[in-house]
């Protein structure tokens, strides 16, 4: 059965907000909260950068049964993947056994900031491939002794392991990266506007690359964008923090003055049209069924913005979502 789950967005609300929130989606019925984690957001005008991890363990005191799952970590430069790990591990015993990690190969603007060189896609795949290897034999509670090209570990253990076997899941928008989480993940973390374009480009590459390991049912984590407002003057306001998430240049940028001032050069329908815009129970509806009847996603996310979030949530999980699951 399909599990719906709300995203709570670091790049926007403070972390507080977003602990309110997850409190809300658990009342309003969501099985999941899916929680950025970053380290810069998309514009610096109107917007938040929380620690992800706090957040996530602030709302696993503050809830009964709903599960988290990072959207998603980069385990290659802030952190080495045995922090990650750790982290996951003591997260899921925080949450009573409730968490999932999800990780992908990441953007600059979380790590030059910092100082890392953001190298190219085949070296980030190169590292998530060790990666990958190690936080999974950590959580699985092996003492790992690693030499990899990028990664040492000696003799490192979780001594607080995690509650049960936390599922790795990994973000994926093309074969490469769906292929390496149908070898060394437990799933995916996708992103969809045309279902035959995820099949074609994610899906398939993910089932065939898990049933060559011996994985034959990889989980699969559909996202969606969309936008709730009467209008576009309403969605350009709801858009309004993370107008520089689809601005020209988005993986190399390091400021997020500079994402802001490119989306801001950008024509104001252009950016809008990059966004599925829904006014109406049956237009949110009608949006992501398609994730559930065609996808088949184990787990459906709603990657929603409004100008009343909290209200959103609401209509979201007393009437949407009881829909989606019928």
């Amino acid at each position: 059965m399909t599990k719906f789950a709300y995203f709570a967005g670091h790049e926007q609300w403070q972390p507080e907000e977003l602990v309110e929130h997850a409190v809300l989606a658990e009342k309003a019925g969501f099985d999941m909260v899916v929680v950025s984690e970053h380290f810069h957001p998309w514009v610096d005008d109107a917007s938040a950068s929380g620690f992800a991890f706090s957040t996530i363990g602030a709302m696993a005191a503050a809830t009964k049964s709903l599960e988290f799952t990072t959207g998603v970590t980069t385990p290659l430069f802030r952190y080495h993947p045995g922090v990650v790990a750790q982290a996951a591990a003591t997260l899921d015993r925080l949450s009573g056994g409730r968490f999932n990690l999800g990780v992908g190969t990441g953007e600059n603007i979380n790590e030059g900031p910092l100082g890392y060189e953001f190298p190219n896609y085949a070296e980030r795949n190169a590292r998530m491939t060790e990666s990958l290897e190690i936080m999974r034999r950590l959580l699985d509670g092996e003492k790992l002794s690693f030499d990899g090209d990028y990664y040492t570990t000696d003799r490192a253990k979780l001594y607080s392991p995690p509650i049960g076997a936390v599922p790795i899941l990994m973000a994926a928008g093309g074969p490469k990266s769906a292929t390496l989480a149908g070898q060394r993940a437990q799933g995916v973390i996708t992103s969809v506007k045309d279902p035959a374009e995820t099949f074609e480009r994610v899906i398939d590459p993910l089932r065939a690359a898990a049933n060559d390991t011996g994985n034959p049912d990889p989980i699969v984590l559909a996202t969606r964008w969309s936008l709730f407002a009467a209008d576009e003057e309403e969605a350009w306001e709801a858009l309004f923090s993370w107008r520089g998430l689809r601005a020209p240049g988005r993986l190399e940028a390091v400021d997020p003055q500079t994402l802001r001032e490119r989306a801001d050069e950008l024509p104001r329908e252009e950016v809008l049209g990059r966004y599925s815009l829904v006014n109406s129970v049956d237009d949110i509806v009608e949006t992501y069924r398609p994730l559930v009847d065609v996808v088949g996603a184990d787990i459906v996310t709603f990657q929603m913005a409004s100008l009343d979030q909290p209200a959103l949530i609401e209509l979201l999980g007393t009437e949407v979502v009881p829909r989606l699951r019928g």
